[in-house]
């Protein structure tokens, strides 16, 4: 009986050591790919990273990780204009199947799911937020973007008809979709500005306009994208979605 509780005993210090030698590795390991993944996408601040799964010394051994969680907040992707880039908030992506280097220097995601906010006031600044003139002498221009409620974006348009700026702005709903790497704001119905119509192609230079979002870390993709309260919530995804190398 004596010899029972001694064996118990060495094995519940020995299963302590090995959780407490399991979770060192993993914290190191969560470092070193923050690191790299920090180092590869030139990033301002460290992103969070959390490996997922026990124990994690024998995925190691099997070369792949299970399930890899990655946080970046306050990302400036690029919209293919020279010097513009565009901040994106709370950027989430789970990683599946990360094949890795036994040093870290590498990792590669099979698969990758996510999600990611922009700000109205971000997503503004690709709007004409200048006068624009859409008819002999009417000009607007947007002046802000808003929760429309039921997926929808309210877009402001504040017009000037004949010298006289009009004294409520004009709101459109948009719809909001997600068309290649751009997010695509697009008026539902045309508005009209004091009682004066103009053609729709020239209301839509000012209603409608599309962001160009390039480069977002890995490689990963634009899915989908739906309004909400204080901007547009983003979905993510990719394959062979490159963490570090």
């Amino acid at each position: 009986m004596r010899a029972l509780r001694i064996l118990l005993v060495v094995v519940v210090v020995l299963g302590g050591l090995f959780v407490l030698a399991d979770r060192l590795a993993v914290n190191f390991a969560e470092g070193e790919v923050a690191d790299r993944l920090k180092s590869r996408e030139g990033l301002a601040v460290t992103p969070d990273v959390s490996i997922k799964g026990f124990p994690f010394l024998t995925q190691v051994v099997g070369g792949s990780l299970d399930d890899v969680e990655v946080g970046i907040d306050g990302y400036e992707a690029a919209t293919g204009a020279r010097g513009r880039t565009i901040r994106i908030d709370d950027l989430r992506a789970d990683m599946k199947g990360v094949e890795f280097s036994g040093d870290y220097s590498s990792a590669t995601a099979s698969s990758a799911t996510g999600s990611a906010s922009i700000t109205y006031a971000e997503l503004l600044k690709t709007a004409k937020s200048e006068p624009t003139r859409i008819i002999q002498g009417v000009t607007a221009q947007v002046i802000g973007l808003s929760d429309g409620g039921n997926g929808k974006i309210k877009v402001a348009v504040q017009a000037t008809v004949l010298g006289n700026r009009l004294p409520q702005p004009v709101y459109v709903l948009s719809t909001v979709t997600v068309v290649g790497d751009s997010v695509r704001v697009h008026a539902d119905s045309l508005p009209s500005f004091g009682g004066v119509r103009a053609a729709e192609d020239e209301v839509r230079s000012i209603t409608d306009f599309q962001q160009k979002i390039d480069d977002l870390p890995g490689g990963i993709k634009l899915d989908k994208v739906v309004a909400a309260q204080n901007g547009v919530e983003i979905s993510v995804k990719g394959s062979n979605v490159r963490l570090a190398g």
